[in-house]
């Protein structure tokens, strides 16, 4: 039996492939064991009381409130108890660049796991001294030929220099900033030899961290930083220049199964190099043939945002959306809210919070900053400095702040009852609990303990909001926001409800971690409340991501594998299809069908999905592809103005007729000072056939009884869960040609569904 809800079939595969570890006999936890690992791990860090544990635990074990996605991996193992790799816990961070410094600490961030934000405005690259000398790379020592020391070692006679790249993070980062060091502080032109022969070769296990090692980047990271710097030599790096000095760093990472990508850059508003700087990052030519430019490539690691320190004009609003709409780029931010924000313990009242926007907007951030000086006395500079830089955002925008690290805990509101408020209040306080608990943290790097110690920041979130609402108000609201929530007799009605609320679980967050802090004499955060854009943890419940809609009432959901992951062939017995991914292509360009093909690296498992409203009466009868932006935005802005403490992460998706309609929101809301700060936009299209093998592919209610017909036939017959299937797999010799070709009842289901799909597009 699964573990998990029957509206969240993809829930076994996610958290199999990417929370559950193993255990010492090298089996694979289950979701009760990972989730105790998880939750023991964050009572001893924040020494909770028994009535706490036993909190937290049932609401965690419930799948109503979870903690970090990053703390499910890393809580319990030993690697998570060194203080050097505390950072691994958090999901949220961001770096002011203002030294040399700053760029191997984003890397260290990156390979533990976070995700990485970087303040890149051109007054804070400006603080970067010139680049003095070229490196010239003479050699490179393959990888693996020697046992891997750890440590790396720079060893330096004249213009003659050997980097010996040590075997561990800490050494990959030491070589990194060694490299950017050589040039800043040599004199002249550097003959360097690289040495990798203690690198552990592609495949060896990651002790510590997890995961297999694949150092297949490495040489060519070195030779592309080398190159940026000596791009530069006299001078100071450009914006563009020192983003992508991080952005090869991250390309590296991501080769070498770390992680994914995850990063935010921010620039100024008046930088045009830089509000340009993707376009073009892929180009056809005439045969149709897609080329990425290879000086250029690294930049599509992170998101690009554009600070606005002043108003912006309804134009450059609507240019911004336009932008965004043709090429997914050119976010902006309105830095002025985001601060005011980040400041609510002083701005603690909607007249002082107003003044200060208005002196910020009219008079600049130097008064904006003497301002906050006269509502708290006493403020040194420092601190006063990093009050008015609270601007910083992590890579999916939700939290703001300064070289800040953010703990984020999520409650899955799709699976609490609507008319149960003490069960949302026990969620939301469990939630508070978990992100408090790392509060107890002492980070190793000075600038991150300083931002704790003066501007302790949490983040409790919630995903399924949607789902919630629906099952709360049924049909009549669903309709409201199909139409486009039109002011009137269901606005009245409404909108009151879903404030209340929205008040209801801020109140009941905020109040969980005051509580906790006021106990073990910790400085209460200022901002608690955000919502993040929860898209793995979602589907371990089937919940609509963050506030957003889910994509359709009934979509086939595609999940990426690697080949020789076991779950491939576990996924066959349990019903489901697997086929290869958009990543396997013949030498034409062709996408291939057979996962057997040695072409094959990734395939994507096929779920077939239904929202747990979708059979409710009426329900189903809208297509969601169609809700329009100012429903999307209506709803976005409840939550950011009644709920949200940070900022509300958001993708708002919005087809060419409704640009002008979206522009216009923002910019009243930015000129009104009603709680705007940034928001993803996205152009919608509808042509999934055009697109293959696309994350979503909404289906029919039809559609969806046939797809779902090979899981349903094996699941009778055999009940075990996919675990108990994958156990098979993990501990026997395996190839994917044995089972490609399989006979179980699955494989025979799946062809009565092809003849059935057959039959009915003749008739």
């Amino acid at each position: 039996m699964s573990d998990f809800r029957d509206s969240a079939p993809s829930a076994e595969t996610v958290f199999l492939r990417t929370y559950s570890r193993r255990k010492e006999d090298g089996t694979r936890e289950n979701f009760r064991e990972a989730m105790l690992r998880t939750v023991n791990d964050l009572a001893e860090i924040g020494k909770f009381s028994a009535d706490e544990y036993k909190l937290v635990a049932e609401q965690a074990l419930a799948q109503h409130a979870f903690p970090s996605g990053r703390a499910f991996w890393v809580a319990g193992t030993e690697w998570g108890k060194k203080q050097e790799n505390f950072s691994g816990y958090y999901n949220c961070t961001s770096t002011h660049m203002v030294d040399l410094e700053a760029f191997g600490l984003l890397v260290d961030l990156a390979m533990q796991g976070s995700g990485t934000g970087a303040i890149l405005e051109q007054e804070v690259i400006d603080e970067l001294p010139e680049v003095s000398a070229a490196i010239n790379i003479v050699r490179v020592n393959p990888i693996g030929t020697k046992p891997g020391d750890p440590d790396t070692k720079l060893f330096t006679t004249d213009n003659q220099s050997i980097l010996i790249v040590g075997d561990s993070r800490n050494g990959w980062v030491k070589a990194y900033q060694d490299l950017i060091y050589l040039a800043y502080y040599s004199k002249d032109t550097v003959e360097l030899t690289i040495d990798l022969s203690n690198v552990r070769p592609a495949g060896e296990r990651l002790k510590g961290f997890g995961g297999t090692a694949n150092p297949i980047k490495l040489e060519t990271m070195f030779r592309k930083v080398a190159d940026l710097l000596n791009g530069a030599v006299g001078r100071k790096l450009t914006t563009v220049e020192a983003c992508l000095l991080i952005d090869e760093a991250a390309t590296c990472i991501v080769a070498g199964n770390i992680r994914r990508s995850a990063g935010m850059r921010q620039f100024s508003e008046l930088d045009q190099e830089a509000r340009f700087a993707k376009l073009g990052l892929y180009t056809q030519d005439e045969a149709g043939n897609w080329r990425v430019d290879p000086k250029k490539e690294a930049l599509r690691m992170a998101n690009h945002t554009r600070c606005y320190h002043t108003r912006p004009t309804y134009e450059e609003v609507e240019s911004a959306v336009r932008l965004q709409f043709d090429s997914g780029e050119g976010a902006i931010q309105y830095v002025p809210e985001a601060v005011a924000r980040a400041n609510r313990d002083i701005l603690n009242t909607a007249s002082r919070k107003q003044e200060f926007l208005k002196t910020y907007i009219e008079q600049g951030r130097d008064a904006a900053k003497a301002l906050l000086r006269v509502f708290r006395k006493g403020l040194d500079e420092r601190e006063l400095q990093h009050r008015i830089d609270r601007y910083g955002l992590n890579p999916c925008g939700e939290i703001i702040g300064r070289d800040f690290h953010c703990n984020l805990a999520e409650v899955h509101l799709n699976t609490i009852d609507p008319e149960d408020y003490d069960a949302q209040r026990d969620a939301f306080a469990a939630a508070g609990l978990q992100v408090a608990a790392l509060l107890q943290h002492k980070f190793i790097h000075e600038r991150y303990q300083y931002s704790r110690d003066i501007d302790p920041i949490v983040g409790v979130s919630f995903t399924g909001l949607f789902d919630f609402f629906v099952h709360a108000f049924g049909y009549d609201w669903l309709k409201w926001m199909m139409d486009g929530r039109p002011e009137g007799r269901a606005a009245n009605y409404f909108e009151p409800k879903e404030k209340n609320y929205l008040h209801i679980w801020q109140v009941a967050a905020t109040s969980a971690v005051k509580g906790y802090c006021l106990k073990h004499g910790l400085r209460e955060p200022n901002r608690v409340t955000t919502v993040q854009p929860a898209g793995t943890k979602s589907l371990l419940t089937g919940a609509s991501s963050g506030w957003h809609p889910p994509k359709a009432q009934r979509f086939i959901r595609r999940i990426t594998l690697g080949v020789k992951d076991p779950l491939v062939p576990s996924l066959i017995e349990y019903g489901y299809n697997v086929i290869p991914a958009q990543s396997a292509r013949d030498d034409e360009g062709n996408l291939l069908d057979d996962i057997t093909d040695p072409r094959v690296q990734e395939v994507l498992v096929e779920i077939p999905t239904e929202v747990s409203w979708a059979n409710l009466p009426g329900c189903d009868e809208f297509d969601l592809n169609k809700l329009p932006v100012t429903a999307q935005w209506g709803l976005y802005m409840q939550v950011q103005k009644h709920y949200t403490q940070h900022n509300t992460s958001a993708t708002i998706e919005l087809r060419e007729n409704e640009i002008q309609t979206l522009s216009l929101l923002i910019d009243e809301s930015i000129r009104n000072g009603t709680g705007y700060i940034s928001a993803a936009l996205l152009a919608r299209f509808d042509a999934n056939e055009t697109f293959p093998r696309l994350p979503f592919e909404p289906i029919t209610k039809k559609q969806y009884d046939l797809a779902i017909l090979p899981r349903q036939i094996v699941a009778q017959s055999d009940d075990r869960s996919l675990l108990d299937i994958l156990k098979k797999f993990d501990s026997e010799e395996w190839s994917i040609e044995s089972v490609a070709g399989c006979t179980n009842a699955a494989c025979e289901a799946k062809a009565d569904k092809d003849e059935a799909a057959g039959i009915a597009a003749k008739v």
